[in-house]
């Protein structure tokens, strides 16, 4: 076929004998020798050729890659489904082409821009996964088990398990940062890994919080999980533990009675651990010590309106001055109650008198009678006495 062509082509440069007969002289068969090696070309499919754009054909592209006739790129392998080829492609345009068939009885190769566009896209995607570094995709979808995401043309798979974002930032369209756990082009396995990119980040994080850290510093942080026992603050790639005593100088029954996630607050340190990695920190030694405050107002004798905060099998605790708690035992609690023919409940109001007030030990002791302080220094007086003796 390649023969025949070459020879039609090149019929009208040879000259005839006065009978009429075609007859070739030297110079013609050196022309015939150059026109066949211009058309000597042995292309194969799997071959990786150039070409330049001169025109398209219904859906596809044509493409003359120096063969006889100019070669096709169906639409499927130039454009994804629902593009036009004619906004991808324009006349002129040269790029490198995948021969994905030989040419037919017309001369005509089969071209794929496609698969030349993965093969260059999975050859960055090597270079992204060997290096460990940050790509940013594209989420096409949500499904069972995972996200499927687009990343430089190639479509990868997120499991559950390696995503870190909300569903609310999964729509289709949004883009996430991932990093590449496993890229097989002969298996056609892409998985990558959203999560990783956040553990990684926050374990350099960590090094340099703890490289830097130190007990008394007050740092800004971010409530990122509440508990029954405290609450967990972000201080910059560290969660630290913020304990439900050190809330408040007050009575907290559970963390969530001041703090929400997401919060931004001011803490203090109050203990490192470097060797387990562990921060503690305090919101209420950022206030005032109440107890500094209650001793140079409160003294033995007064009697003082306070409120009812909890109650126990041994007493009714009673906040007596901001921050600060005294026990009311169990004795009087009852005594009370029977005297108000009412039941005591937290939040409730009551006159007491403070009987014993140790500020060292941060304890104060109640009674609901005055003349319980005069039977206690009754009872004291003939201690002291012998003492004396």
């Amino acid at each position: 076929m390649f023969l025949k062509f070459c020879y039609y082509n090149f019929s009208n440069m040879l000259c005839r004998n006065d009978n009429g007969v075609k007859m070739s002289t030297k110079k013609d068969n050196q022309d015939f020798e150059a026109l066949l090696e211009q058309y000597d070309y042995k292309f194969q499919k799997g071959d990786l050729v150039k070409g330049v754009v001169c025109g398209f054909e219904g859906q596809g592209v044509l493409v003359d890659i120096g063969a006889k006739t100019t070669a096709l790129i169906p639409a499927y392998e130039a454009v994804d489904k629902g593009e036009n080829v004619e906004d991808k492609f324009e006349k002129g345009q040269e790029s490198e082409f995948l021969i994905i068939r030989e040419e037919d009885e017309d001369g005509r190769f089969l071209l794929s821009k496609k698969k030349v566009d993965f093969a260059y896209a999975w050859k960055e995607l090597e270079k992204a996964k060997e290096a460990d570094e940050t790509i940013l995709g594209t989420v096409i979808n949500t499904v069972k088990g995972g996200v499927i995401v687009e990343v430089a043309g190639v479509r990868g798979f997120i499991p559950s398990s390696q995503l870190r974002l909300k569903d609310a930032e999964l729509e289709s369209g949004a883009k996430i940062e991932v990093k590449i756990l496993t890229l097989d082009v002969q298996q056609n396995n892409f998985i990558l890994s959203n999560k990783k990119v956040y553990e990684d980040s926050v374990e350099e994080s960590r090094k340099n919080v703890f490289s830097q850290i130190e007990v008394g510093q007050i740092v800004k942080g971010e409530v990122v999980r509440i508990t029954d026992f405290g609450a967990f603050v972000d201080i910059g790639g560290v969660d630290g533990l913020l304990p439900l005593s050190q809330l408040s100088w007050r009575w907290i029954d559970h963390p969530t009675d001041i703090l929400k996630l997401g919060d931004k607050i001011d803490v203090e340190v109050i203990l490192v651990d470097y060797d387990k990695q562990r921060v503690s920190l305090s919101l209420k030694q950022l206030e005032p010590d109440p107890w500094i405050e209650a001793e140079k107002n409160i003294k033995e004798g007064d009697k003082v309106q306070g409120t009812v905060t909890r109650l126990k099998y041994f007493g009714a605790f009673v906040e007596v001055y901001p921050g600060v708690e005294a026990l009311l035992p169990h004795n009087e609690v009852v005594e009370y109650q029977n005297e108000t023919k009412t039941i005591l409940n937290a939040g409730d109001k009551i006159d007491t008198y403070i009987i014993k007030f140790n500020p060292a030990d941060r304890r104060i002791a109640l009674s609901i009678h005055e003349q319980s302080i005069e039977q206690e220094a009754e009872q004291e007086t003939p201690s002291d006495s012998s003492q004396a003796e």
